[in-house]
């Protein structure tokens, strides 16, 4: 764990649970769950980036298997069931990808499985889209502040980014 995200366990509340009805399991997903994930992707991807056309969301669907998965650390939240609710992508201490079914959205999934990140995967870092405030409100109430700003997103395209870091 980096000082950083030390610094961060210790101010942070210090119930982080799940309500007892949302038990999860953390792992990693097998190469025949990515379709699931490709799914949870495109339900959380409509119900949150309505800035998105259509036409970059399909440009975008395929390249999840192709390039961006095989690039992250994925790890999958799954209720009690074994159902895969959300996912998160990591790397190097940032967070580059976070999707949870829009079904259980604040249901504390996201949280868990950022918590996860930041505490055992050494994350202190994540990118969002500016246009999606609900995401950036819930990285700012887990402690994270905008760094820098970019105009265009990493495909060029004009969606802003703020990139953000956990407090010091």
């Amino acid at each position: 764990m980096t000082a950083q995200a030390r610094s961060w366990h210790a101010l942070r509340p210090a119930s982080s649970k799940l309500p007892a009805a949302m038990p999860l399991t953390l792992d990693t997903p097998s190469p025949a769950e990515l379709p699931i994930l490709v799914e949870i992707w495109e339900a959380a991807v409509r119900a949150t980036h309505h800035f998105l056309p259509e036409s970059d969301l399909q440009v975008i669907k395929p390249l999840l298997r192709e390039h961006y998965f095989p690039a992250v650390q994925l790890t999958c939240a799954r209720d009690d069931a074994g159902r895969i609710l959300g996912f998160l992508g990591t790397t190097e201490g940032m967070v580059e990808m976070l999707f949870v079914d829009p079904a259980c959205h604040g249901q504390g999934v996201g949280k868990r499985l950022m918590l996860h990140a930041i505490d055992e995967l050494g994350a202190t870092r994540v990118d969002v889209n500016e246009q999606n405030p609900q995401a950036v409100g819930f990285y700012q109430h887990l402690g994270f502040v905008v760094t820098d700003r970019s105009r265009l997103d990493g495909g060029g395209r004009p969606f802003p980014i703020l990139h953000m870091a956990l407090s010091p």
